[in-house]
């Protein structure tokens, strides 16, 4: 019997034969609850000889919202180009339906603008999994407010910007930010452990394309040491949040959430390596879901199709 590896290989060598000389997309949309909803989508794919390859849906009772996230795979020279598709499926099934809807293109990476201080953990992770291709993503900066990490972009050869914030400059700083952000084309902003709480104004700019990540503690700890604190108070679970930046402090979204449990025997220098751990799952998870289009804003939550 092959073992799960080869099993894992033999899949991915299938899918790769089916998927050949095919474009992949997946299109994500959401509105209120009708009947014939997923029909019109799916004959609409199916008349432009369009291949499903993965339909998740979900109802919230609460509400009546609907969401679909679908993977298709077009027909060379039958399937009609992107621009097209787009055109025509925002004219036909989106309209009748009043959807919310976007369809992206695979082959496509996403920029990922990165922002950071001094703690070097989530940078590394995220840095490992785009170069291993476990997330697909282009770094075109790192950002930071100190000159730390620049040895660590600069081994990637990904260019490094450091602007230096007080709150005197911290208006400025921002600006200089936003400039790259649009300079960069960036469609993700990631605060991996970006220890400077953005502004009001910078939040709505950047509202439903910006990542943080923090510790999530039982009861939450706030201010300097906060393992110190947890091991003082004996705690038994260590976490990690991973949300959308709103204007309400580390209260967005949330994308992930990550517990590890601990006992007694943990000092505080073992509890923030736990810390460390949880807090580079769950921001790669959760900017992973994002850049494969799984996530759907649901007013302070969020729907993710896994």
């Amino acid at each position: 019997m092959a073992d799960s590896n080869n099993n894992s290989q033999l899949s991915g060598m299938a899918m790769s034969a089916m998927t050949e000389g095919k474009n992949i997309y997946v299109l994500k949309a959401s509105c209120k609850g009708a009947i014939g909803t997923v029909s019109r989508i799916t004959t609409y794919l199916a008349q432009r000889n369009c291949y499903i390859m993965e339909l998740a849906q979900f109802d919230e009772i609460a509400t009546g919202n609907f969401y679909v996230r679908c993977v298709f795979s077009s027909t060379p020279g039958v399937t009609p180009p992107l621009d097209v598709l787009r055109e025509e499926f925002g004219n036909g099934v989106a309209e009748l339906d009043k959807m919310e809807w976007e369809i992206h293109d695979t082959l496509t990476s996403p920029k990922v603008l990165i922002m950071v201080s001094k703690f070097d953990h989530c940078l590394d992770d995220l840095l490992y999994r785009q170069r291993t291709g476990e997330i697909k993503m282009e770094i075109p900066a790192i950002v930071s407010n100190h000159s730390d990490l620049k040895r660590l972009a600069d081994w990637h050869e990904i260019p490094f910007y450091h602007l230096p914030v007080t709150p005197e400059t911290k208006q400025e700083q921002e600006r200089q930010v936003l400039d790259l952000v649009e300079d960069t084309g960036a469609d993700l902003i990631v605060l991996a452990r970006y220890m400077q709480i953005l502004s009001p104004n910078l939040c709505e700019e950047l509202a439903g394309r910006a990542i943080n990540i923090h510790h999530s503690f039982l009861p939450g700890f706030k201010g300097a040491k906060p393992y110190h604190q947890a091991f003082d108070r004996g705690v038994k679970l260590i976490g990690a949040t991973a949300h959308y930046v709103t204007t309400d402090l580390d209260e967005g979204p949330i994308i992930e959430q990550v517990v590890e449990r601990v006992d007694h025997t943990y000092s505080p220098t073992q509890l923030a390596a736990v810390g460390r751990d949880a807090e580079n799952m769950a921001l790669s998870r959760a900017v992973r879901y994002h850049l494969e289009h799984r996530v759907f804003p649901n007013g302070n939550k969020t729907v993710i199709f896994r």
